[in-house]
């Protein structure tokens, strides 16, 4: 039997760069042939898209978990890696998508709307790309960068123009039909409707969508029946339409209170978009009233008692039989004009004009804070630094010593000095904590060594930092100690 998810929560994975390739030219009588290694290939990115042919969340409710292919490794030959392929995940007209602390990140509607969920990791450059004049043939390259990983809500909020509204039982699903092609469950119990329904109603020339949705009773907007789930279906709808049931025999019920039960739990329920999409709280939404079963005798004298009465609010009120047809055509005319002149009464969205603010020469990008969980340590936060200490194999010396005239060339050595950083404090950035020993100031030329290595970081100083890291990293429980 199918089933209609309205909301879910996805893990989306982006794909990770591909590593850059450390490599020279061999080649017979052409001994100084140079770097030639490639660029690693970008990560596939995870990318939501509206597609009109996709009217439910099925397919993420059971695959929650979606990963991007990643990028492929450079190789030798100026040959880069090959991109990974973005992750395309088609979604419903009318998608919303939240974070975790519920804020709305994406408001999907139309055909083609995209959203990019993750972006795909960089790849890592290759020797050949990192040659300058001070390192000609690079023993190292740059690793890829992690794809972003995130967890996201997609609630479905249906778009349609005209959103039906009763109690259970009270012929919404009824009307639906024979206004349209839509052939929902009718039956004669309560709660027959469990999902929303679409049809589309075509009145002369033109044609509107009609939303069904499961019945509300008193509570809805605080959980109980089925509405708290299923009134953000009718969020987008430019008219609401009361379906009153003339001829229930339940006590205590008739259509003045059935109207005002109603309009209760609508001025309750606040709406979570609040912007274009919708035309303010459900309240304040155009209305029209929908007397039906005016075939049974009871039902019609009903009706014509309390038309008057209800005419009073301002809304125009249709008495109709599902079972007859009579007044739908009316109705249906009636319910087009609602649409058009609501249509104009919206407000033209502001049109916003993009402003391109360039990024000062001497903006550091990086702050140096005091680390609070390790005294006389320092946390250096920053897209570049965190970005660089990701792309760096820290097996290699001379991509270590790399690293430092970045970060030396960024400012990051100055900052530290001005805080009174002292040589072999512990210096975090991003997930590296290491200790700090002044480098080279930026812009003085480093003496080379053999490919791989850097004459300024001495073997037994490298091993007693590997000892040390390590030692922290069984303090903080990462790894196992031996």
């Amino acid at each position: 039997m199918p089933r209609f998810v309205d909301r879910v929560v996805i893990h989306a994975k982006a794909g990770t760069g591909g590593h850059g390739c450390a490599s020279v030219h061999r080649e017979k009588f052409k001994p100084l042939g140079g770097p030639d290694g490639g660029n690693g290939g970008r990560g596939g990115s995870v990318i939501l898209e509206v597609d009109p042919q996709v009217h439910t969340l099925l397919d993420f409710h059971f695959h929650p978990h979606l990963q991007a292919p990643n990028g492929t490794q450079g190789m030798g030959g100026h040959r880069n890696g090959a991109n990974g392929d973005d992750l395309i995940l088609r979604v419903p007209d009318g998608t919303v998508v939240l974070d975790n602390d519920g804020r709305i990140l994406a408001d999907l509607v139309g055909a083609g709307a995209r959203f990019d969920a993750a972006a795909g990791g960089r790849g890592g450059l290759g020797n050949a790309a990192l040659a300058s004049r001070a390192r000609k043939a690079p023993g190292f390259a740059l690793l890829g960068e992690t794809g972003a990983e995130v967890d996201l809500t997609l609630e479905l909020k249906t778009v349609a123009d005209v959103g039906l509204v009763g109690f259970p039982s009270a012929g919404k699903s009824s009307l639906v039909s024979v206004l349209s092609a839509a052939k929902p469950k009718i039956a004669d119990y309560p709660f027959t409707t469990l999902v929303p329904n679409l049809g589309v109603v075509t009145t002369g020339d033109h044609s509107f969508v009609m939303a069904d949705v499961p019945g509300l009773i008193p509570g809805a907007a605080d959980g109980r029946g089925l509405g708290l789930e299923f009134l953000r279906h009718i969020e987008r709808c430019a008219v609401l339409v009361h379906v009153v049931d003339c001829a229930t025999l339940e006590p205590g019920r008739d259509p003045v209170s059935d109207i005002d039960a109603l309009e209760n739990e609508l001025a309750r329920y606040q709406p979570t978009l609040q912007d274009d999409s919708v035309l303010g709280d459900l309240a304040d939404r155009p209305r029209a009233v929908v007397l039906n079963k005016i075939d049974v005798a009871e039902a019609d004298e009903l009706a014509d008692f309390v038309t008057e009465e209800v005419s009073k609010r301002g809304w125009p009120v249709f008495k109709v039989s599902t079972l007859t047809r009579d007044g739908l055509r009316p109705l249906t005319f009636a319910l087009w004009e609602m649409i058009v002149a609501a249509r104009a009464a919206r407000p033209e969205p502001v049109k916003t004009r993009a402003v391109i603010r360039p990024i000062p020469v001497d903006e550091s990008g990086f702050t140096v804070s005091a680390d609070l969980e390790n005294p006389g340590g320092f946390v250096v936060r920053g897209v570049r630094p965190e970005r660089w200490i990701r792309q760096t194999n820290f097996e290699n010396d001379e991509a270590v010593g790399y690293l430092g005239d970045r970060l030396a060339r960024l400012g990051v050595e100055d900052q530290l000095l001005k805080l009174g950083a002292q040589p072999g404090c512990a210096v975090t950035i991003g997930d590296m904590t290491f200790d700090w020993e002044p480098q080279t100031p930026a812009g003085v030329d480093v003496t080379m060594s053999g490919r791989g290595t850097d004459a300024r970081i001495d073997k037994t100083d490298r091993v007693g930092a590997a000892e040390r890291r390590q030692a922290r990293r069984v303090r903080r429980g990462q790894v196992e100690p031996e």
